[in-house]
């Protein structure tokens, strides 16, 4: 139902651009010269061959040819030809734009086939990396629940209280890690589909920012966590539940590239009606080859022997262009990452009642 009219416009399109430049050139016929403008008809088949598919070049081949016969070869307004040269010149054009057309058409019908090829390896070679990646992340957490429960199950005699905590500790951990993945996969699968509507509200940031830091207290307890945020910020109208996934996924990140002991520095502002919030560790950094692609999906930086399916940095990056804003990285190897995150937002330096 969308091809035929589309269809009709390639068909209308390639009708009004012949008339239009055969009309201009009649304008000047008497000192441009007939020959001279079916050169110029010539090119606009050629341009029209470029944009427009089989059929409408064919047509805008034919209709330049008769108005080329018609309006500009002697006699004029008529299609009887006096000289013999005329009449060869008039045959080898509308040959010439029929050939044109035909042959610019099929490369244009390769060049798409290569590219439907060329996405087609990308899809496969995609697959293959999330298969893998799938196959070695759910691997992990998998066995643990069904080691750990087993065991459970088993009644063994020598399991003590302690014993038993510490099995229900990590079906609880591994349980964490499979819903972390498969959050990251619905995510990515609603940033795709394009089903992200950002819904902004009114929003304390500091709130935001210890919400989340105490919800991973048990992944970050091992790091020095420092949070800078004035007393006197602003609320600022921005989507809640798509921050916290995006400093989630940060701080995961951090906490996963970064050895135990070592600095989370997480500080935020408001200027010129935008939310800043920086998020910078004291890890290893990322080489210089990693830098442009650590928002891609699917991938994974060279220099660590870390797991994850590549997925989290994207989404951070998705969620934050839904709101209208940018995220960017610096980093140097040996000093750490610094991630930087700006959206646009309303400002609102008005408390609430019950705050201080």
């Amino acid at each position: 139902m969308t091809s035929r009219p589309n269809s009709i416009r390639q068909f209308a399109s390639s009708i009004v651009c012949v008339i239009s430049v055969a009309g201009a050139c009649y304008l000047f016929s008497e000192i441009i010269g007939y020959r001279s403008i079916a050169l110029i008809l010539l090119l606009t088949v050629s341009i029209l061959a470029m944009r427009l598919s089989l059929y409408p070049v064919l047509l805008a081949a034919l209709l330049s040819a008769l108005i080329w016969d018609y309006f500009f070869i002697p006699p004029h307004y008529t299609f009887h030809i006096n000289s013999y040269e005329d009449a060869l010149m008039l045959a080898m054009y509308f040959i010439v734009a029929l050939l044109n057309g035909v042959l610019t058409a099929r490369i244009r019908f390769f060049e798409k086939i290569a590219r439907e090829k060329q996405a087609k390896t990308q899809t496969l070679e995609l697959y293959d990396t999330l298969f893998d990646a799938l196959s070695h992340e759910l691997r992990t957490p998998i066995a643990t629940i069904l080691g750990a429960s087993d065991h459970l199950l088993s009644g063994a005699p020598n399991l003590d209280e302690k014993g038993k905590n510490t099995l229900m500790l990590e079906i609880n951990k591994a349980s964490e890690r499979l819903n972390y993945l498969t959050e990251n996969l619905l995510n990515m699968s609603r940033l795709e589909s394009g089903f992200i509507q950002p819904k902004a509200d009114w929003c304390d940031v500091s709130e935001l920012v210890y919400m989340v830091v105490n919800r991973l207290e048990e992944v970050l307890h091992k790091h020095r966590v420092q949070v800078d945020i004035p007393d006197n910020l602003p609320l600022v109208k921005l989507d809640f539940g798509l921050m916290e996934q995006v400093l989630q996924n940060l701080l995961l990140n951090a906490a996963k590239h970064t050895p135990e002991g070592s600095r989370i520095f997480i500080a935020a502002n408001a200027l010129n009606q935008e939310c800043i919030i920086e998020i910078s560790d004291s890890g290893n950094g990322f080489n210089a080859a990693d830098l442009p692609h650590i928002f891609e999906k699917f991938y994974r930086t060279r220099n660590t022997g870390a797991g994850g399916l590549g997925l989290g940095l994207s989404i951070v990056k998705g969620f934050v262009e839904a709101q209208g804003g940018s995220i960017s990285v610096e980093s140097l190897p040996g000093s750490g990452a610094h991630f930087r995150i700006r959206i646009p937002v309303e400002l609102n330096y008005l408390k609430p009642e019950n705050e201080d």
